[in-house]
């Protein structure tokens, strides 16, 4: 006779994790429809296989069919296709610990359950190890052309807030400024890249240049829609905090890298230039006697 869960509250947690298993399965299962490499695509398969077996264990423990969080399944596969298979699988990962402890709770019961502990260890170290995406290939490129454009571009936006007058004429001085450094900086990395002999020095001058583009775009974009320029600026700067969150945490995820850290550092080096560079573009209009 298979042995049950009686105990109002040991059920309450079976059936927590036997949703969870479940709504894996359907995570994994279409991950493996949507990764183009085979070898990738069958470890996936192969989770999700997993998952399957370990759900149905709890149903037959449970005798409740408990259906998959259809939310969280949409969720992660939208988070795979726009930010990463990579990034996905990590922030999974990162979420294990609470099942574990789940886990622990009922091994008592039902000493199978170790084995499972075992397994979901063993599927992590198979995920991460097949992991190699090209976006975090050419992460240093990317991280180049941001933090450049971030510091740059804050910068000589705050100068130019207080040197010029209107909004459209530092937005035309912010994007002449902005699409000149980009084109600089993806030349400077193709060169570099070159000098050591990397056969893909064309695509890592791309993800530089994209990046610093990509920058400056949404931090002009603030000057082009908003006729007052410090409130635009008071945008633009929260716009580039915002940056730096966002590619921080992915960056943090995705390659195990401490995020406060970077964060509060990448945020005190733009902020710093930007105030900095405001500073001197009012030293500057007082001392040529520009009226702007």
């Amino acid at each position: 006779m298979i042995p049950t869960v009686t105990d109002p509250e040991m059920l309450k947690t079976a059936l927590s994790i036997q949703q969870k298993e479940i709504t894996e399965f359907y995570v994994y299962s279409r991950l493996a429809k949507i990764c183009k490499e085979s070898h990738n695509a069958g470890v996936l398969r192969s989770v999700a296989e997993a998952e399957k077996t370990h759900a149905q264990f709890w149903e037959n423990r449970t005798g409740v069919k408990v259906r998959p969080n259809r939310f969280k399944v949409f969720r992660t596969i939208l988070s795979a296709r726009i930010l990463g298979l990579t990034f996905t699988l990590k922030h999974m990962e990162k979420n294990e610990g609470a099942a574990s402890r789940q886990y622990r709770e009922l091994i008592a019961q039902f000493p199978e359950v170790r084995a499972f502990s075992e397994d979901e260890a063993a599927h992590e170290q198979q995920l991460l190890d097949m992991l190699d995406e090209e976006l975090l290939r050419y992460v240093g490129s990317i991280v180049l052309g941001l933090n450049d454009a971030l510091v740059e571009l804050t910068g000589a936006l705050a100068g130019f807030t207080l040197a010029l007058g209107e909004t459209k004429l530092i937005s035309l001085a912010g994007l002449v400024t902005g699409v000149s450094a980009a084109f600089s900086m993806g030349a400077s990395d193709y060169l570099s890249c070159k000098a050591d002999g990397d056969p893909k020095a064309a695509k890592s001058a791309l993800y530089t240049g994209g990046a610093y583009i990509i920058t400056v775009a949404v931090l002009i974009l603030p000057f082009l829609l908003i006729p007052e320029k410090f409130i635009a600026l008071g945008i633009t700067l929260g716009l580039a905090v915002l940056i730096i969150l966002i590619f921080n945490y992915y960056l943090a995820t995705a390659k195990d890298l401490d995020f406060k850290r970077r964060f509060a550092e990448m945020t005190l080096i733009s902020l710093g230039v930007a105030a900095l560079s405001f500073g001197v573009g009012y030293v500057l209009k007082n001392l040529l006697g520009v009226d702007g």
